[in-house]
């Protein structure tokens, strides 16, 4: 990103279980570590935004990720995550946004499998009395319709720890008090709300709710009417014409209207938490650069598939045809871009076919999209369209057989051959699921709420009329294809990087590793493929002005000094090496490498360093030996200097005629001083007449030049006497010639 101020993506794909979350957090603690601004010595501490990046994860992961059968702590939503960089490369802001969030999971989760952490978080980690007195809850998770399984333990999920994480991390994001009790009274309002028991009346259609305490605590924590929230539920009012009716509702519309309701609660406080990290993450500082993470489910084979892992799938799909295209497409493309001779390979992984089959104009998708139109279209008759559409006339389309189907509780209506395998899909409750259709006075009366945050997030439902409701309408399927091309556009603006994670066998057991399983992981996402053409092609490729610029060093010699073309060095330097055609390969703007050549120059540069290092400091060492050698020469000297002299102490202090010579010298310096004091004396003397000398003739020239000044201000008055006199003169001469021509004129 640095060297060449692009965009950078990493994608981060795998099957669920495989180690994709975990990862995505290693790498964004990564960025955030190397980015970080260092703290000027004495500013306040404050929360930067390396810290509020990094805890974006337990925020996001207590309320998106859940235990699956395969994992602990499966993301049940994909997120990009944007980190971006100034121009000093360090890190400047970040944001997220987030895909196909798994809502259905709120309402029913398969054996052995939980809801979102965060209600098993409130149960573990917020007090009892907080539970029961302000959450309207109560202590025991196995009371509640929407846990499925009762309060499932996980040994590697801490919830008590957990909460606590997420309870720092919504400090450090900038929570206030109000949202997190907030946030916490929709969740304990969306499991409450599903403890509703209905009672079908035999008179009409219409329908009673059996434990009303529930439907209050609900309208309690929502801060709505009771009486007007449960009237919405059983008895809505509709439009027909131009007359708004009541309708009765029976028993099944009601629980699937209540729902739909806990689940377009669920997601748009999750869509709200991601923009609030957003708004903490947005610092407003200049933006450079940025390092997208793409964290995104698997692909998914289930015995019931049904319209969540088309979606899932389809998804995979697309990011598979942009791994293909980017890794064997583009790099042969450019090749012959570059004018190397290369054999063009065909590798059979144009995924096209299967993705049409999804998005195209009476694809599967499009046709749920058309079918949710139709006031009378079922599921079935949704089904007999695409088979009598696909079946026999699409290669990536089949309809399963009775014998493969038979016994299964769910049996697959059309299987779509995918590039992982051939997945069978069930239709059942498909039309429901793309049109999520919405209780509309129920939503008008969340608008009107009491809570200022349930207004802020429904503040878009206001009621529409009839034509601006068509023109509005969007399908699941819709708004998920939108949101698939705006990431595969983003993707295609970086430049991109991928992490395949592999699960290493199925029983989630440390240090045990099943071959078949890996290779076959590895075979569905194109791996075994991308090492392929890594060993057919030249994977590594540089500039030459960057070859020459970083090893030039490798042959120093060879090249001639003065200018020359960073393409005949680059020439120079490897037929210096000895690397032969096959190894390197010289295209229009870059040098090409196989697998392992650059490598391999990168330790003969590092040699090559290292060797001069090794002789700049053999030259440094020697350089301070000789001065410190010198040094302790010197004090040799000396040291022998004072020794004898010491010696010639001892020996001639108890001499005779050694003591006179002290006693006598004294008087022999006064003697000096005499001397000297005379001397200084003379020089006093000559140095006072020669001031005096001096003194004498500055006075005279100082009077030579008073004299000389007044002259000159003499001869400068007269001369302005003259000047002035002369001026007289020429003015009296006009004025004799003007009287001289009045008298001619006269």
């Amino acid at each position: 990103m640095i060297q060449n101020r692009e965009n950078q993506s990493i994608l981060i794909t795998g099957e669920s279980g495989a180690g994709k979350t975990e990862n995505t957090k290693k790498v964004i603690q990564y960025f955030a570590s190397i980015g970080a601004v260092a703290a000027k010595e004495g500013a306040e501490k404050k929360m930067s935004v390396e810290d509020q990046v990094v805890m974006c994860n337990p925020v996001l992961e207590a309320y998106g990720n859940a235990k699956t059968v395969r994992n602990d702590n499966s993301s049940r939503f994909g997120k990009f995550i944007r980190v971006h960089f100034g121009k000093d490369a360090k890190l400047a802001s970040a944001d997220i946004e987030y895909y196909l969030l798994e809502k259905a999971r709120l309402t029913y989760q398969n054996p052995e499998e939980r809801n979102f952490h965060i209600f098993y978080q409130i149960f573990k980690g917020v007090p009892q009395d907080i539970q029961t007195g302000q959450f309207l809850l109560d202590p025991d998770a196995n009371n509640y319709k929407f846990l499925s399984n009762g309060d499932v333990h996980v040994p590697s999920q801490d919830d008590v720890e957990l909460w606590k994480e997420n309870e720092e991390a919504m400090v450090i994001l900038n929570f206030t008090d109000e949202e997190k009790y907030s946030i916490l009274k929709l969740m304990s309002a969306c499991l409450l709300f599903g403890n509703i028991t209905l009672k079908q009346n035999k008179r009409d259609e219409g329908c009673e709710i059996e434990n009303p305490v529930f439907i209050e605590k609900t309208a309690a924590l929502l801060q709505i009417p009771a009486a007007d929230f449960q009237k919405c539920l059983l008895k809505p009012r509709v439009k027909v014409g131009s007359e708004m009716v009541t309708k009765s509702q029976n028993s099944e519309q009601v629980y699937f209207a209540t729902k739909a309701l806990c689940k377009a609660i669920f997601e748009r406080t999750f869509k709200w938490l991601i923009g609030k990290c957003n708004k903490a993450l947005d610092t407003k500082k200049p933006r450079q650069n940025f390092c997208g993470v793409l964290d995104i489910a698997g692909f998914e084979i289930f015995d019931f598939n049904t319209f969540e892992q088309l979606c899932i799938n389809l998804t995979n799909e697309r990011l598979q045809q942009f791994f293909n295209h980017h890794m064997f497409i583009l790099e042969q493309e450019e090749y012959k871009r570059e004018g190397i001779v290369w054999q063009f390979i065909d590798f059979g992984l144009d995924l096209e076919a299967s993705i049409e089959l999804m998005e195209k104009p009476m694809g599967i998708l499009p046709m749920l999209d058309e079918e949710c139109v139709f006031p009378k279209a079922t599921d079935m008759t949704y089904k007999e369209k695409v088979i009598q559409q696909h079946n026999k006339k699409h290669p990536k389309f089949s309809v399963p057989s009775m014998k493969s189907t038979k016994g299964m509780e769910h049996p697959p209506h059309f299987n779509i051959h995918h590039y992982a395998g051939v997945v069978g899909y069930n239709v059942e409750d498909w039309l429901t699921k793309n049109a999520d259709p919405l209780n509309d006075n129920c939503l008008d009366l969340f608008r009107k709420s009491a809570m200022p945050y349930m207004a802020e997030l429904f503040a878009d439902c206001v009621p529409a009329g009839p034509k601006e409701r068509k023109k509005t309408f969007q399908t699941m399927a819709m708004m998920h294809r939108r949101s698939l091309n705006e990431l595969m556009g983003m993707l295609n603006s970086t430049y991109p990087h991928f992490i395949r994670c592999l699960v290493p066998n199925e029983t989630k057991t440390p240090g045990k590793v099943e071959a078949e399983l890996i290779l076959h992981q590895l075979r569905c996402n194109g791996v075994l493929e991308g090492i392929r053409i890594v060993r057919a092609g030249f994977p590594n490729r540089i500039q030459y002005a960057d070859f020459k610029q970083r090893y030039q060093i490798l042959a120093a010699s060879e090249i001639p000094a003065g200018f020359i073309e960073a393409k005949d060095a680059s020439q120079i330097i490897i037929k210096h090496l000895g690397l032969t055609d096959d190894e390197a390969k010289f295209g229009n703007t870059k040098v090409f490498f196989r697998a392992g050549i650059l490598g391999r120059l990168e330790d003969l540069r590092d040699e090559k360093i290292t060797q001069i290092l090794t002789a700049f400091q053999a030259l440094s060492r020697g350089w301070i030996a000789r001065k410190i050698y010198k040094k302790l020469m010197e004090q040799r000297v000396g040291v022998v200097v004072l020794q004898r002299n010491i010696r010639q102490h001892f020996i001639l202090r108890n001499w005779p005629w050694w003591k006179l010579f002290t006693k006598v010298k004294p008087l022999l310096s006064i003697a000096r001083q005499e001397e000297e004091i005379r001397a200084k004396e003379e020089e006093m003397k000559k140095a006072m007449e020669e001031a005096a000398a001096t003194a004498a003739a500055k006075k005279e020239l100082e009077e030579k030049y008073e004299k000389l000044e007044t002259e000159r201000m003499e001869i400068q008055a007269e001369l302005e006497r003259e000047r002035q006199a002369a001026i007289d003169a020429e003015d009296l001469v006009f004025k004799l010639e003007g009287k001289q021509k009045e008298l001619e004129e006269e």
